[in-house]
């Protein structure tokens, strides 16, 4: 090796050796002909410390020096650092590499402009701060692979080149030279070839996947991203439940040092009843309150026109010590209106007593049963939306989160909060209107309720149908999803049957599944947890880009690289492609 240490590991006990460095030079001070340079690499930082003139190194340039180890004079030490107690004596200093003005101060990456960061990456990412989330991820991968060694799972590599099966969102093609006007597809997921594991009697899969999706992105998105995958044999889902538990518990503890409170189970339709979102931030309570029964004979046009509706509801919720201004609840209506609410309606708490511009319409028996109900106190803030049962809770959902986010709710969420739910019971179909058919909620080899089934599809009551879904969610982010999986060919048959597939699109798209159930399937099911979303959330940050160590931009492209990019015509000739 070039170096006998890092710059990282040198303390008291190496003091009088004579020891060669290698690194970037981090920063320079000229103090009257006695140099200072931070040496740093991955490790850490080493203080050197020569005669001479500064202007023979700067920033970024790459070095070897050699020295020997001393103590820092008395009052110079810097305890925030493992090597602060010594510096290096320099005898001889080589440029291995000279570098080029900087494009943005390393030290200061992350305040840059997000695209010159990818842009330079590779300087962005000599940033200490930026290279620990990069760390971070690695460790949380080890842990994951001893978790699930330790139960038994096998770790398998599924193909990247593979058949197009259309998951949800659009597939990336890849043209095949050697079968002329034929197309592999890069996987959404490793679906089918883990539920192939399971027919092969692998009994438990795991795998740290790269997953594939052409959609438009966002601050939690990319083109390209990695999940951890894993599938099971003879399961139900707590023992799947278990083991998911366990791994995070055992990489909170690890990284953060954070004992994880239980896990919270919701159903699908209590996480909508409470919460109005299927993705709850149980960080704080805001709960939803029903009060439909309680102000249905109330003098207020707006309620009263709610409960006439079908399914019509009034449904609200308290924001404690919101001490909120009107102009603050101006803002509020502005949102919902802007989700697709007429109007909130609201009261705020004073002297004991709801203060509103509709509390004329509400008598005083009604209104001690609200602030009862609400356990309001004196600069609360009730909310309400009066419309359709599933429009209410949507937009009461959308508020919710808004709120945790503004001045009035900013109390509401102590930092280092960790809370996990599974949201269970999805249904297994959604109406799509546009196309006036049923599609499949999570995907079509997602197995129904039995129950449920032999109940309400004989009748076509479809959208009652649950199925064998869950998420894990974490404040308020998806972080996983799975299901227990159809492993009866006749029973799956049946699904591509509902949800209008023909015999032909079953044979073409998924007819090398159906031949492997012919032989033996056993009951299984599994999860998929997006493990960049984890990092973000486990990092506090606020873009899973910053956990990615090479990530696209928000239109999908590599600005360092600048892909995508054109292909020469030859290349197009030998792809039988021609560009439209």
């Amino acid at each position: 090796m070039l170096r006998t240490h890092t710059c990282g590991e040198l303390n008291e006990k190496n003091i009088g050796d004579s020891v060669t460095l290698c690194g970037w030079v981090d920063t320079v001070r000229d103090h009257g002909g006695l140099v200072f340079i931070d040496l740093r690499d991955r490790y850490g930082k080493t203080q050197l410390v020569r005669s001479g003139s500064v202007t023979d190194y700067k920033s970024e340039d790459c070095i070897r020096v050699s020295g020997k180890v001393r103590a820092r004079p008395k009052g110079t030490e810097n305890s925030k650092i493992p090597t602060g107690s010594i510096e290096i004596s320099v005898d001889t200093i080589e440029t291995l590499s000279e570098a080029r003005p900087l494009p943005f101060e390393v030290s200061k990456s992350r305040e840059t402009n997000e695209e010159l960061r990818i842009k330079y990456r590779y300087l962005d990412l000599r940033n200490p701060a930026v290279q620990k989330n990069i760390f971070v991820r690695h460790r949380v991968c080890q842990i994951i692979r001893r978790q699930f060694d330790k139960h038994g799972f096998i770790e398998v590599e599924t193909p990247i080149l593979t058949k197009s099966t259309p998951e949800g969102a659009r597939d990336y093609l890849v043209p095949s030279r050697l079968n002329p006007g034929e197309f592999y597809a890069l996987p959404q997921s490793p679906q089918l070839f883990k539920q192939i594991l399971m027919v092969a009697g692998f009994d438990r899969y795991f795998q740290i996947a790269k997953c594939f999706r052409d959609e438009d992105l966002r601050s939690d998105r990319q083109p390209e991203f990695t999940q951890l995958d894993l599938e099971m044999s003879f399961l139900e889902e707590k023992d799947l439940f278990a083991i998911i538990e366990e791994t995070c518990r055992a990489i909170w503890k690890e990284i953060l040092g954070v004992e994880l409170a239980p896990f919270a189970r919701l159903t699908y339709q209590d996480a909508l009843a409470r919460y109005g979102s299927d993705k709850p931030d149980l960080r704080f309570g805001l709960e939803f309150q029903d009060v439909s029964e309680l102000v249905k004979n109330c003098e207020f046009k707006v309620f009263r026109d709610a409960l006439k509706k079908k399914e019509g509801a009034v449904i609200g919720f308290c924001v404690p010590e919101a001490r909120a201004t009107r102009k603050d609840i101006d803002a509020l209506t502005e949102f919902v209106k802007g989700q697709g609410a007429l109007g909130l309606a609201y009261f705020k708490m004073e002297s004991g007593k709801l203060d509103s511009p509709i509390a004329k319409f509400i008598d005083e028996k009604t209104q001690r049963k609200l602030i009862e109900l609400f356990r309001a106190e004196n600069g609360g803030l009730l909310l309400f939306i009066a419309d359709e049962r599933q429009k209410t809770q949507k937009i009461l959902g959308a508020l919710r989160s808004e709120i945790s986010k503004t001045p009035q709710g900013s109390h509401l969420i102590k930092p280092g909060l960790f809370h996990f739910a599974w949201v269970m019971d999805f249904p297994l179909f959604q109406w799509n209107g546009d196309e006036k058919r049923w599609d499949s909620e999570h995907h079509p080899f997602t197995s129904p309720n039995l129950e449920d089934w032999g109940k309400y599809k004989p009748t076509g009551e479809l959208g009652r149908i649950r199925s064998r879904a869950y998420d894990l969610v974490l404040n308020g982010n998806e972080i996983a999803s799975g299901s227990v999986r159809i492993h009866d060919e006749k029973l799956q048959k049946e699904i591509f049957d509902t949800l209008g597939l023909s015999e032909k699109d079953i044979r073409e798209r998924f007819g090398f599944l159906l031949k492997a159930f012919e032989f033996g399937a056993p009951p299984h099911g599994g999860i998929a947890l997006g493990l960049d979303r984890v990092l973000t959330i486990l990092l506090g940050l606020d873009s899973i880009r910053e956990v990615i160590a090479f990530p696209k931009n928000q239109k999908a492209a590599d600005p360092m690289t600048e892909a995508p990019s054109p292909v020469n015509e030859r290349q197009l000739k030998e792809l039988g492609i021609k560009i439209r």
